[in-house]
């Protein structure tokens, strides 16, 4: 079941008559007039119910002589509430794209030809450049201490407060005076 039709039959599903209506579909089809009484509810009432259900694909509708005959739809209700968190969001992408986006923003704002011009303040920024820097080191490769305060000098001189910071972020580990990308 897509997103949108499992937002649909969840805004639905939010109302006892409509669920009491569903529970008698359930045991067979029936008609507007025959689900009011059943339901003790006004025809109108019930109708309006109903227009909601088909909207949302919990019901189909077909027409025998003078009724309109309703039917539950099975088969929507056979989907887990795990399939549909599980299924991929339309607005996972968006969300993907407007991270990459603020990476990019972070990064041009903090970068001048190579160089980081300032460790930003905010932790989420700073650790975007880190990660930039971290382009640099191999993974699982084994670092001197030295080869990494070079590789850090060639973004900023203050190599101590970055090399220690991509520790405490755990992008480097140390063991022993060599660091390694994690």
């Amino acid at each position: 079941m897509q997103e949108e039709a499992a937002l649909k039959l969840f805004k639905c599903l939010g109302d006892k008559s409509r669920l009491n209506i569903l529970k008698i579909l359930s045991k067979g089809e029936s008609y507007v007039e025959l689900l009011a009484e059943k339901l003790e509810l006004t025809p109108a009432t019930v109708s309006f119910h109903l227009k909601k259900l088909e909207d949302a694909g919990a019901v189909f509708s077909h027409k025998e002589q003078y009724y309109t005959i309703y039917t539950l739809n099975k088969e929507i209700f056979t989907s887990s509430i795990m399939e549909i968190i599980n299924e991929a969001s339309s607005e996972e992408n968006e969300q993907k794209k407007r991270e990459e986006a603020y990476r990019r923003k972070v990064i041009e704002s903090f970068f001048e030809y190579g160089k980081l011009k300032a460790v930003p303040a905010q932790r989420k920024k700073e650790r975007i450049i880190l990660e930039e820097i971290a382009k640099d080191f191999e993974n699982g490769k084994e670092y001197p201490e030295n080869e990494v305060n070079e590789i850090i000098m060639k973004y900023n001189d203050d190599y101590c407060t970055i090399r220690r910071d991509m520790i405490s972020e755990g992008i480097l580990e140390r063991e022993k005076g060599t660091y390694r990308k994690k």
